[in-house]
């Protein structure tokens, strides 16, 4: 063990040893999927608050304003009442699930109601955990409170540069580079036993960039961690900045995965109640269900679904023309069922 004073290192930059890093999921304890495979209840169910966001960051469909007009998707919020028919809904499974993931496009500070949305699903019951990312731009301290109170259990906070000229690079978004740390730093400090990660994308940072980061962030948080660019929209170039070709999201070897796990443990619900086949549907050409007419059970358990599954564990991933060339199954996943297709195939056809 280190002494007082002393110091950790991370990937050639140095720490007080109180600092952690930890990427955004957990890389280490995760359930082996192909000995649970089929589920009768989703791990996570990604909600999205808000497909609109206040910032325009390259890497990101979703702050071209002009692409969305093209794909017709235009932003919006969830409405109240279709969020607690989704959460009323999600309490019809035989347990509860293990994460509500409140975010899938947008900026989820957007949604006014959003401590709401989180102490509406924790007194459900719904749910083991309630989470989302955001970049904590309009985290104010009455927001902060409001959502420390109504129980959010982890927070991921993207931080898009290290000073307010990055920021207005990356991003097309003018801030307070102080000013946005004091929120990060207040929401830490009444945090109410929420989790609070800190990420920032590090392929665009110099090393004294990264070495800032590190030592802005990470007294103030539970813990932070360095990624890397990579291209996980289906059919969306990056603006200005090109994925990694040597390294994952979080560092790891890059290999491509056959078949897709996601839709084996999670699916996405849209803020007008379109169900996404993964989170990573912006244009919407990925729909396989729709919560207004349909239970959210019901949409776990459909025909659409199963096709997919069926069509990932087949291997015929490469014939589908979003799924063909997801940057996710080469840079991003941290579960591989590949060795298992044919096994888990036939578990979920008996």
């Amino acid at each position: 063990m280190l002494g007082n004073g002393e110091y950790a290192c991370f990937g050639g930059f140095y720490a007080m040893t109180e600092v952690k890093f930890k990427p955004r999921i957990d890389l280490e304890n995760r359930t082996k999927l192909e000995t649970v495979i089929p589920l009768s209840t989703p791990f996570v169910i990604f909600v999205d608050p808000s497909d609109a966001c206040n910032f325009k960051c390259k890497f990101c469909p979703t702050g071209d304003p002009k692409l969305m007009k093209e794909v017709g998707r235009p932003l919006r919020q969830m409405e109240w009442d279709l969020y607690t028919k989704i959460v009323d809904d999600i309490c019809q499974f035989d347990k509860p699930i293990r994460v509500l993931r409140l975010y899938k496009d947008g900026e989820p500070l957007l949604n006014k109601r959003f401590p709401d949305m989180i102490k509406y699903a924790k007194e459900s019951g719904c749910c083991d955990r309630v989470d989302t990312t955001t970049n904590a731009s309009l985290l104010t301290q009455d927001k902060a409170l409001a959502i420390a109170e109504a129980g959010l259990d982890r927070m991921n906070i993207s931080i898009e540069g290290v000073n307010s000229e990055q920021y207005k690079e990356f991003s097309d978004y003018r801030i307070n580079f102080d000013s946005l740390v004091e929120k990060v730093r207040f929401f830490y400090e009444n945090r109410n036993g929420c989790e609070m990660i800190v990420k920032i994308n590090g392929d665009t940072l110099t090393k004294d960039d990264k070495q800032k980061f590190i030592d802005t962030f990470g007294p103030i948080a539970d813990g932070i961690f360095i990624e890397h660019i990579m291209s996980c929209w289906p059919e969306f170039e990056l603006r200005d900045v090109e994925a990694n070709s040597d390294v994952g999201i979080y560092g790891q070897p890059i290999k491509e995965i056959k078949v897709c796990p996601y839709p084996f443990y999670s699916f996405s619900i849209n803020p007008e109640g379109s169900v996404s086949l993964c989170f990573l549907d912006w244009s919407r050409k990925l729909l396989i269900g729709d919560v207004k007419s349909q239970s959210v059970k019901e949409v776990w358990d459909s025909k659409e679904l199963q096709q997919y599954r069926e069509m990932f564990l087949k291997g015929d991933r490469k014939n589908h023309p979003v799924c063909a060339n997801c940057g996710q199954m080469t840079h991003g996943l941290p579960d591989n069922i590949d060795p298992y297709a044919d096994q888990i195939l036939e578990k979920i056809k008996g």
